[in-house]
């Protein structure tokens, strides 16, 4: 969990968007897909590493990884989100 604090000042760098921390059944998805060799970001790298949390935009459209307590604000790192 990240600090209220933090939070309440990181917004997603390309759209400005607030971001919200993702619940656990969210993550551990996200974990099982990433197992599966099924997560890309946005520059095409896939992701081998699991996560601790993730930071969703508010639009969902995409999210940023969190590990160690640490976001990775960069836009090329960013996961796209499948949106209903």
């Amino acid at each position: 969990m990240l600090d209220p604090e933090l939070l309440a000042i990181l917004c997603c760098p390309e759209t400005r968007q607030d971001l919200r921390e993702a619940s656990a059944s969210e993550v551990t998805a996200l974990n099982a897909r990433i197992a599966a060799g099924a997560v890309r970001n946005r520059a095409g790298q896939p992701l081998s590493q699991l996560i601790d949390g993730l930071l969703i935009r508010a639009d969902g459209h995409c999210a940023y990884v969190v590990r160690d307590g640490i976001p990775a604000m960069l836009v090329e790192e960013a996961i796209p989100l499948e949106t209903a």
